[in-house]
């Protein structure tokens, strides 16, 4: 059984990431020797997550005591009201801070099972074990943790790190492409704002992600980790570079807000159609060539994910998208904060481009020409 380890480190936490194939069985291990003291485990499961992964874990664990919960996770459960309820259930279980929550599927169980972490007696161990592509190269890393509210996405959070990210690529193979599309989206976007040869690297290898190739996918994820913990490790609490992160997620949350988080628009279609929308801009403010744009297109054509495009092609369309722009938590001075791109590998910095609303109106017919 082949291990790829990253470790992360800043100034007040560190952690291992564990990549590799059928690697779960590592876990209780890990928890003797990370968490010391628990004696209880709260396993909150994604609910969708098939019943044979499910019993493989808590077979493991068979020397905790360990309390099973499942998640019916979506943007709309992904609530403060279900937090509430949530912790009610730990208060009652009588959990103290020295045992521990796993949660255990894709980004929305992970940021609703660290976020109850984070509050859970001002903070309780934590370890992430995503189960699907995006979790798996987004959600689980960073720390970043939250739900949502009736105004946006991820507005109510915490910053909170877990102990351990265990990311075992056999889960994926229950994974549908759409699914697998999802976790693509952030993976191409770590190629675009950091790394030209990860870049090339995926016009040629783009279709083995998607047949589930173990070991192109332990690459991708490994290669996709290191890049968002580059900007991670320069800005923990995300004031300035690891802002660069959100490149094409300004656009992304206004689609899925407006389309009220349907599973007819999951958040990696809507990260890769806003990765369209940012570099038209990026084009449009003359940061950015044609050329580069053009070569972005061409990997969505030869991935059939041109429909992304086509769903957000029109000026009309993106006036549609305004409203939902303005409510963005990046925001600043009543102006919608974008991260552009320069080139396939570099962006431009964090706060250079905040746009009016007035102005966005104003370059709306100019996205039709691209």
């Amino acid at each position: 059984m082949k291990i790829n380890k990253i470790d992360y480190k800043d100034s007040n936490k560190s952690y291992s990431i564990l990549i590799g194939n059928n690697i779960y069985s590592v876990l209780s291990s890990k928890i003797k020797s990370l968490c010391p003291r628990t004696r209880k485990v709260a396993l909150i499961f994604d609910k969708g997550l098939p019943y044979s992964y499910k019993s493989k874990i808590i077979k493991n664990l068979k020397n905790f005591d360990v309390h099973v919960y499942n998640f019916n996770a979506n943007e709309k459960t992904k609530s403060i009201k279900s937090v509430i309820l949530f912790l009610e259930k730990l208060l009652y279980k009588n959990f103290n801070r020295s045992d521990l929550i796993i949660g255990i599927g894709g980004g929305i169980t992970l940021d609703f099972s660290g976020f109850v972490a984070s509050i859970f007696k001002r903070g309780i161990n934590f370890i992430s074990v995503p189960t699907t592509l995006l979790s798996q190269v987004d959600a689980a890393i960073g720390g970043k943790t939250g739900v949502n509210s009736k105004f946006g996405k991820n507005l109510i959070g915490s910053f909170f790190q877990p102990k351990l990210v265990l990311s075992d690529t056999s889960f994926l193979k229950s994974l549908k492409k759409k699914e697998m599309i999802c976790g693509y989206a952030e993976i191409l976007k770590h190629a675009v704002i950091k790394d030209r040869n990860f870049f090339n690297w995926l016009k040629l290898n783009t279709k083995y992600i998607f047949s589930y190739h173990s070991k192109k996918l332990v690459y991708a994820i490994q290669k996709s980790c290191n890049i968002k913990l580059h900007f991670v490790n320069k800005d923990v609490n995300e004031k300035n570079v690891r802002m660069i992160l959100n490149f094409g997620h300004t656009f992304a949350h206004a689609i899925e807000v407006k389309n009220n988080y349907s599973k007819n628009m999951t958040h990696g279609e809507a990260v890769l159609s806003g990765m369209i929308l940012a570099t038209k801009l990026s084009v449009i403010k003359k940061v950015c060539n044609k050329k580069t744009l053009n070569e972005l297109i061409e990997i969505y054509r030869n991935n059939s994910l041109i429909y992304l495009i086509k769903k957000y092609d029109s000026a009309k369309d993106i006036k549609k998208l305004i409203p939902y722009l303005k409510n963005d938590k990046k925001n600043d001075d009543e102006k919608i904060n974008f991260i552009l791109l320069n080139k396939i590998g570099k962006t431009t910095q964090p706060n250079k481009y905040k746009i009016s609303v007035k102005e966005l109106k104003s370059k709306l017919k100019f996205f039709n020409r691209y």
